[in-house]
């Protein structure tokens, strides 16, 4: 593979979710759970999509269980969950993995494109955020302490319109 375009997930609803649909538009790739420390994240996620999605932006959560096991639920749980709580509109992907031998493919082609502090590879926890430009390529790979706000300068050079 040689883009995030070239790869498909899963979403939510079962439906399939191919990145190629935003092919040439940047992409906020982010591992998301709804009990971690890190959760009031989505807010500021929806803020970005509501603020850039019209000019171009794609914010995409991918639900992960592996740290903590906080995201516990099922798609309809993660579906409420995000919905009433944050207003989540951005698309969602079914429940991935994002480390091991059963990471989803996506996840291992962001990691070996943008390694993490020390260049570990792995993810360390929730709210890992990658950041994809028009051309399919890993521009930044941001720590779970990194808020969504923190991006808005990332992103305005991404679009175009800085």
């Amino acid at each position: 593979m040689t883009s995030a375009y070239d790869f498909n997930a899963t979403a939510l609803d079962g439906d399939a979710l191919p990145l190629d649909a935003w092919r040439g538009q940047p992409l906020l790739i982010v591992n998301v759970a709804s009990k971690c420390g890190f959760t009031p994240q989505y807010e500021g996620l929806e803020q970005l999509w509501h603020d850039y999605g019209p000019r171009g932006l794609v914010v995409l959560g991918f639900p992960c269980d592996q740290f903590g096991h906080q995201e516990p639920g099922d798609a309809a749980a993660i579906r409420e969950f995000c919905s009433l709580n944050y207003g989540v509109s951005f698309p969602l992907s079914a429940k991935v993995e994002v480390n091991g031998d059963d990471a989803h493919p996506l996840w291992r082609w962001l990691k070996s494109r943008k390694g993490g502090v020390l260049g570990i590879d792995a993810i360390k926890w929730n709210f890992t955020k990658f950041l994809v430009g028009r051309d399919g390529q890993v521009i930044e790979r941001y720590a779970p302490t990194t808020k969504p706000g923190q991006l808005r300068g990332d992103i305005e050079r991404a679009l175009g319109t800085d």
